[in-house]
């Protein structure tokens, strides 16, 4: 493996590591209403776990609202079960055709909760855009030490390797960032 390859296959997996967080920071509710906050929910469907956007349309007609319509009205109890087991903390309300989520007003407990743990899941993908670092070294150290590329390669391999990572974790703090000040705004 050359050092471009090591610093390719480095940059591939930080940059999974900032869609990763990404994708989790989404799913963290906000106070308002947003489909995002439903994309792990799996309904037991007929004996088989089946996401939700499966089942049912998913649309936000108002800022604190979220409207689920079933294709299959059979399936309204199942997804209204999935809702009340979830951890979204929600309240599902059924007219028989059309489950309506109110999404309530955060309070500051909650909100100063949220942000830690969006401090935390930060912190969980720092550690990981790191590993990735220190594979990358890795490699480039174990194709130095099989005289695949010289001392100087290697030096500034990881001089661009360590740029990359800076980059990088500089993407994954603008994100928690904009999620704490969204999560903080009333």
């Amino acid at each position: 493996m050359s050092i471009e390859e090591a610093l390719s296959n480095a940059e591939d997996r930080m940059h999974k590591c900032v869609d990763s967080l990404k994708h989790d920071l989404s799913s963290i509710r906000t106070g308002r209403a947003s489909p995002a906050i439903l994309e792990r929910l799996m309904v037991d469907y007929f004996g088989a776990p089946t996401p939700v956007q499966s089942l049912a349309t998913i649309s936000v007609p108002e800022p604190r609202l979220i409207s689920i319509q079933p294709w299959d009205r059979q399936s309204i109890p199942a997804i209204e079960r999935a809702i009340q087991k979830s951890d979204l903390g929600l309240t599902p309300n059924s007219d028989g055709t059309v489950i309506r989520l109110v999404i309530p007003q955060l309070t500051d407990d909650r909100r100063r909760d949220l942000v830690k743990h969006v401090q935390r899941r930060t912190e969980e993908a720092r550690v990981a855009v790191r590993n990735c670092r220190r594979d990358g070294v890795e490699a480039m150290r174990k194709d130095e030490r099989e005289k695949i590329v010289s001392e100087d390669d290697l030096r500034r391999g990881q001089e661009s390797l360590q740029k990359l990572t800076d980059r990088v974790v500089a993407q994954v703090d603008d994100a928690a960032r904009d999620k704490e000040r969204e999560l903080m705004e009333p």
